[in-house]
C-alpha cells in the first residue's frame, strides 16, 4: 500500500512522463492514500497491525504522509467513534458535516433534500480537509474535556501537529514544484486528482458502515447515558457489506467487516473473515440483529437511500445534551 502511494510520487519527480501520464500517476497515488489509510494506518493506530508497539507506532505515523495527525485520529476515531458510535454530537463521523445531514438529530435544511446527489462530491474532499480540520479539533477536544470525554489538547501534540503539517506541505507541494517543470496549475490539478480519489473512497467506505438502513442512531437519555451494553450498541449501529470479493476486502483493510472490527478493534483485520460467521451466529442466538448487506453495491444503494431519507425527513426530536457516559 505504501508503494502504491510512494512509487508514483517518485516517478512524477523524475519528470520523464507527459502531463497526462503524471495525472494518471496522481490518481494512483490517491488509490495509495486510501489504501494506506484503511489497511496500514487504521490498523496500526488501533494497535492491531503488529504485536509490537513500536511497529504499530511506526506504521501509524504513515498518517502524516497523508496529511493527517495520529493523535487526533486516535482520539476522534478510536476513543469517540468506537465508544459513542452513531451518537449525535460525539461521533464526528455523522455530526457537523457542511451541507450534509448524516444524523437525524442534525438540524434539517432545505439543501439537504438534494444531498444524495451532491454528497459524493463532498466526500471527495475528505482528505483535503485534513489540512485544516486537525487544527479545529483542538477547540473541540478542549470543549469535550469539560465533560470528561477527552483530555485538553496537549502542547506536545500541538507542536507535532504544526511540524508534520509543514512537512506534508513540503512533501506534497514544494518538492514536486521544485524538482519538476510542473506549473502551479498543473500541480494543483494533480493534487486535487489524488485527494479526490482518496477522499471519495475513504468517505464512502466509512459511511457504508454506519449510515445505512438498519443502523441505529440512539439518543442519550436526559442524564446523557445510553442504556445499553457496549457490544450490543456496536451491533445496532454498525453494518457489514462483505461480499465475495476478497481483493476488495484486502484493499480496504477488512472494513467490509465493520461489525467484527467494532467488536474486536485490537484484532488484525485479516481475521475478520473467519470471525464473521461466529459473530453472526452468536448475535442470532441472543436475538440480536446482524446487519449485513450482501455486497458493496447493495450497501452503496442503502447509503444513498439513507441520504435521501435524512434529507427529506423532518426532525423528530430536539437534540439532547452531549453524552457523558455509554
Amino acid at each position: 500500500m505504501l508503494s502504491l502511494y510512494l512509487i508514483p510520487y517518485a516517478l512524477i519527480l523524475t519528470g520523464y512522463f507527459s502531463n497526462m501520464v503524471m495525472l494518471g500517476l496522481a490518481v494512483v497515488m490517491g488509490l495509495g492514500v486510501a489504501g494506506v489509510g484503511m489497511s496500514v494506518m487504521h490498523d496500526a493506530i488501533h494497535g492491531s497491525l503488529a504485536t509490537s508497539k513500536i511497529l504499530n507506532k511506526l506504521f501509524g505515523a504513515s498518517i502524516y504522509l497523508l496529511g493527517g495527525n495520529a493523535y487526533n485520529w486516535e482520539v476522534q476515531h478510536n476513543r469517540l467513534h468506537h465508544t459513542y458510535t452513531n451518537i449525535h454530537e460525539v461521533d464526528e463521523d455523522i455530526t457537523g458535516k457542511v451541507l450534509l445531514r448524516l444524523s437525524y438529530q442534525e438540524k434539517q435544511k432545505y439543501v439537504h433534500r438534494f444531498q444524495h446527489i451532491y454528497a459524493f462530491f463532498l466526500y471527495s474532499l475528505m482528505t483535503i480537509s485534513f489540512l485544516w480540520k486537525d487544527f479545529k479539533e483542538i477547540a473541540l477536544f478542549n470543549r469535550m474535556s469539560e465533560s470528561g470525554l477527552t483530555k485538553p489538547f496537549p502542547r506536545k501534540e500541538l507542536i507535532t501537529l504544526i511540524v508534520t503539517k509543514l512537512a506534508y506541505v513540503v512533501f506534497i507541494c514544494i518538492i514536486p514544484l521544485a524538482f519538476t517543470s510542473l506549473t502551479f496549475g498543473q500541480w494543483f490539478i494533480g493534487f486535487m486528482a489524488m485527494h479526490c480519489t482518496s477522499g471519495i473512497i475513504l468517505s464512502t467506505v466509512f459511511q457504508m458502515a454506519h449510515v445505512v438502513e438498519g443502523a441505529d442512531q440512539p439518543e442519550p437519555d436526559t442524564s446523557g447515558c445510553i442504556e445499553n451494553a457496549w457490544a450490543v450498541h456496536q451491533l445496532q449501529t454498525t453494518s457489514n457489506f462483505a461480499g465475495k470479493s476478497r481483493i476488495l476486502s484486502w484493499y480496504i483493510g477488512g472494513l467490509d467487516y465493520q461489525i467484527e472490527h467494532h467488536l474486536f478493534p485490537s484484532i488484525s483485520h485479516i481475521h475478520y473473515h473467519d470471525l464473521s460467521p461466529i459473530v453472526r451466529d452468536t448475535a442470532r442466538e441472543f436475538g440480536l440483529n446482524y446487519n449485513a448487506k450482501s455486497d458493496f453495491v447493495h450497501a452503496l444503494g442503502s447509503h444513498i437511500r439513507m441520504l435521501r431519507n435524512m434529507g427529506t425527513q423532518a426532525l423528530a426530536k430536539t437534540p439532547t445534551a452531549l453524552p457523558i457516559e455509554a
